[in-house]
């Protein structure tokens, strides 16, 4: 059966299949399908599908989008049904990459970061980055929890060690060991946990909103390292200066962007192996650890 069938029958089996005038696939999914589905009357949704994904995948993406949204600070769509095997959202616009829209982003971003502050690293329970679990057992150490659950998880993935040679996982493991060293002491807050600009979408009102959580509590940085290190449109540097006139992050916090996006290199060397030269990458970040 082909895809655009796939999402018309699970369209139908919601009882959202009448008068559907187009199924298009939407460019700019890393691991799932999005697709734009479009009603005879001109009203849009957009629906989210993934082969082979857990039964439990869309379910804790629809909680981790409402537990943001719960928050008031941050934007989120609307979701209208998530099932095994279809995530079904209000339909948004593209990302604005204008001053006003990094501003007003910075001051939402910020408020979450700054609202929700707790004691205990974690989520109650656990979720996805990719289609891979995200492993979110509270945690009352940060280091320790970034490191066991952040980075070290992804060492037994199969596509992980087919690129890491031995030298490279010492070498993640000392990292691991000096974090205390390398980031200062932080709360946990509440964050979206896939925050690149990929997953930055807008309303109908013009304001900014986020999809594609994987939430949990963690340090503000994290966000930051996801934005920082990862694909950035050219007027997001007002982003980062607006959300530091907001949330001073520690001194130095450019400097630990790196250490702290290597999550995200560990979960796609977990996901695609070395596609695109993310072993290379993750090795440069490793370099310092290596021995002597």
């Amino acid at each position: 059966m082909s895809a655009d069938l796939v999402i018309r029958r699970e369209l139908s089996s919601l009882g959202r299949g009448a008068d559907v005038a187009s199924v298009t696939l939407l460019s700019g999914g890393v691991v799932a399908d999005a697709w734009l589905i479009t009603y005879q009357d001109g009203s849009r949704v957009v629906g989210k599908t993934l082969t082979g994904a857990a039964d439990d995948l869309f379910r804790v993406e629809a909680e981790g989008i409402a537990a943001l949204d719960a928050t008031g600070q941050v934007r989120a769509p609307a979701v209208l049904a998530a099932t095994s095997s279809v995530l079904l959202l209000e339909a948004l616009a593209p990302l604005q990459d204008s001053p006003c829209y990094w501003e007003t982003f910075a001051a939402d971003l910020a408020g979450l970061h700054r609202g929700t502050a707790g004691d205990r690293f974690g989520w109650h329970q656990d979720g996805y980055l990719g289609r891979l679990p995200q492993h979110n057992a509270w945690t009352d150490d940060g280091h320790a929890f970034f490191a066991e659950h952040r980075l070290l998880r992804y060492l037994d993935e199969p596509l992980t060690q087919q690129v890491l040679t031995l030298a490279d996982r010492r070498a993640l493991e000392r990292l691991c060991d000096r974090l205390p060293e390398i980031i200062p002491v932080m709360p946990p807050v509440l964050t979206h946990g896939d925050l690149w600009s990929g997953n930055l979408l807008t309303g109908r009102d013009g304001h900014p909103a986020v999809i594609d959580p994987a939430v949990s509590c963690t340090w503000a940085e994290v966000d930051l390292s996801m934005m920082w290190c990862g694909r950035r449109p050219p007027g997001s540097d007002r982003f980062f200066e607006a959300y530091q006139e907001l949330n001073p992050s520690p001194p130095g916090w450019a400097g630990r962007m790196p250490v702290l996006f290597l999550r995200e290199l560990m979960s796609a060397l977990a996901h695609e192996g070395d596609a695109g030269g993310t072993g290379d990458y993750v090795r440069r970040i490793l370099a310092p650890f290596r021995a002597g």
